[in-house]
């Protein structure tokens, strides 16, 4: 099976085939399995994809973008209501649509509600009756036929059957509009690497349930993208989203909103939490979400304990600004500065989701700590200004009164700016002069938005420093 799938891309050139359906009947887990991995949070609870979400899927020498929907109930209200806009907006994009039926619950007058809503748009539908698991289950798939269309396929999410044949005739469907894949050449995974190296910025929006992370993220990009709601909690999936910024290319990831442990009392919650924790670990820059009235909680700095521990660039957003007086600003973000201290080389943005007041800021400033998170300082320059750091304040005497002697620095590695320092006793230097000699890296050379990493090595040949005096 020729199928490659990749969460990130959003290639508008490519085709959209879109799986729709009532809620829990197995979405996302096909959209999984069609795409070759595991993008998408699966749990047996209807309404856990709120979003839509995209992958590229590869299928015999042809290419095309499939969405992933949230559930779609015509009738229904509230969070599902919401979910809905998100999954027409889906079914008017696409050029194929796959209605996706549980053939174990049988047909249910929301089934037949959905179906109606398909066919009216005039589109290609493919009917996948899906948790046909074997054989013995084929006799119930007689009930499916009822709805009218010519194309059904009994088919297996979790197990693969009958996945093939419905990729088939999706491409089929799509006629001409699939893009042809590109042959796989052995560098191919090279050069993929060296894209990636020279990709998009990834923007990742971390933050406490109902900050406004995925208003901003709508912000940006002047649609209604990411499903939002006042309930908290309203995004489950870290959602990928491409996005262009005066000529340079960021990729928005919206991801669920943290709480602490004791307050995830839900599989899917938790799963949530540590799909986003992860995405940390992926993002280029981070932007910690802060709500203005409430200022920063215990809950923000254990998430901006997360961030400088993961390395990644930083930026500060506090956002609801339009909630707070314009007196109060100023004290607000002094309040967020004292609480955050430990991330006082984070830029903060003030923001307002509703009225789109600061958040144009957020892409300048992203972009702007990417680049200091990937300065390199010559080796050269570096020691220059090292020796008169040390000068000016020489490190401290070891236990029983040993010289501590720094010989040179050298910068190791970027993303993050990472130190060595040599030195003849390495376990003397405490953190007070480290701090010292990281803030007086910053004084001279930025780094604004990036944490630095500072490491003091034993100069080889080199024994501990002989008492002083």
């Amino acid at each position: 099976m020729k199928r490659r799938g990749r969460r990130s891309s959003d290639d508008p050139s490519l085709p959209v085939v879109s799986l729709v359906g009532r809620p829990n009947v197995g979405k996302s887990s096909l959209f999984n399995r069609l795409v070759g991995g595991q993008p998408a949070l699966v749990e047996d609870e209807p309404g856990v994809t709120r979003d839509r979400r995209y992958a590229v899927c590869d299928w015999e020498g042809a290419r095309f973008r499939l969405a992933d929907t949230g559930g779609l109930d015509p009738s229904a209200g509230g969070i599902l209501g919401a979910m809905r806009s998100q999954t027409l907006r889906a079914v008017e994009e696409a050029a194929v649509l796959i209605l996706v039926l549980d053939v174990k619950e049988g047909i249910t007058p929301v089934d037949e509600a959905v179906a109606q809503v398909l066919r009216r748009t005039g589109k290609p539908v493919l009917l996948a009756a899906n948790k046909v698991d074997s054989a013995t289950r084929e006799p119930s798939m007689g009930e499916v036929f009822r709805l009218g269309f010519a194309q059904v396929f009994a088919v297996s999410a979790t197990h693969g059957r009958g996945v093939g044949d419905l990729l088939d005739a999706t491409v089929a469907a799509l006629g001409g509009a699939a893009t042809p894949a590109q042959p796989s050449e052995p560098g191919d995974q090279m050069d993929a690497e060296a894209e990636d190296e020279a990709g998009p910025i990834s923007l990742a929006f971390v933050g406490k349930p109902n900050v406004g992370k995925s208003s901003l993220v709508n912000r940006l990009l002047g649609e209604e993208r990411v499903l939002v709601h006042d309930q908290p909690g309203t995004t489950r999936d870290p959602i990928d989203t491409p996005f262009r910024w005066q000529g340079r290319e960021f990729l928005l990831v919206d991801t669920a909103g943290l709480r602490r442990r004791r307050a995830i009392d839900t599989l899917t919650e938790a799963v949530s939490a540590k799909m986003a924790r992860d995405q940390l670990a992926r993002a280029d820059v981070v932007a910690l979400v802060i709500d203005a009235q409430n200022g920063a909680t215990a809950e923000d700095a254990k998430l901006a304990s997360f961030i400088e521990e993961s390395g990644r660039a930083a930026l500060m957003v506090i956002n609801k600004s339009d909630l707070c007086r314009r007196a109060e600003i100023d004290q607000k973000v002094a309040a967020v500065r004292e609480e955050l201290g430990f991330m006082a080389w984070a830029p903060v943005v003030v923001t307002s989701a509703v009225t789109g007041r600061g958040a144009g800021e957020i892409p300048r400033v992203a972009a702007e700590v990417f680049e200091q998170w990937c300065r390199r300082v010559p080796t050269s320059e570096l020691n220059k200004h090292f020796e008169e750091i040390v000068t000016r304040r020489p490190p401290p005497a070891g236990p029983g009164g040993r010289y501590v002697r720094l010989y040179y620095i050298t910068q190791a590695q970027v993303r993050p700016p990472s130190f060595f320092v040599s030195t003849n006793y390495p376990a003397a230097v405490g953190f007070p002069y480290r701090r010292y000699l990281v803030n007086q890296l910053r004084d001279i050379y930025g780094f604004e938005g990036s944490p630095l990493r500072l490491v003091l090595r034993a100069h080889q040949g080199k024994k501990p420093g002989r008492k002083a005096g």
